[in-house]
């Protein structure tokens, strides 16, 4: 994202850090729903930090994926809206997903194949190792 706003010439506000910690404590005392926890997590910290710089919406790059679960993201996005007064902006990119992957690889971006949680890095990487197994016995 951030070699895109600079080839684009738009100015973004990034947070660098990961609060692991708190990531890591919220996810294992809720697997089952670790989505909606990693949601409020980060769309929370986004909405906060519009605040404090004064802008008046906030939302989320993940609302391009087709692998996320858009209503949720979508409830939580409404229900951080209405505990920090900053607009939650949902739109439904996914039917240009692919056309928003072949521009990233056309510009040399990063594609992470991934949402960023560990779980999900794990699940991937589980995925991916199953694949080569079949693989491999056909």
């Amino acid at each position: 994202m951030q070699q895109f706003l600079k080839n684009s010439g738009i100015s973004g506000i990034f947070y660098s850090g990961y609060p692991l910690e708190s990531f890591l404590r919220m996810q294992i005392s809720h697997l089952e729903s670790r989505c909606a926890g990693c949601y409020e997590l980060r769309l929370a910290a986004t909405a906060q930090k519009a605040k404090e710089e004064g802008i008046r919406i906030f939302s989320t790059t993940l609302l391009v994926s087709p692998y996320q679960k858009h209503e949720l993201i979508r409830n939580v996005g409404e229900s951080v809206q209405k505990n920090t007064q900053i607009e939650f902006l949902y739109n439904d990119w996914r039917p240009r997903w692919r056309e928003t992957r072949a521009l990233a690889r056309k510009a040399g971006l990063y594609l992470q194949k991934y949402c960023g949680c560990v779980f999900s890095e794990t699940e991937r990487y589980l995925e991916k190792e199953e694949r080569l197994r079949k693989q491999i016995h056909e």
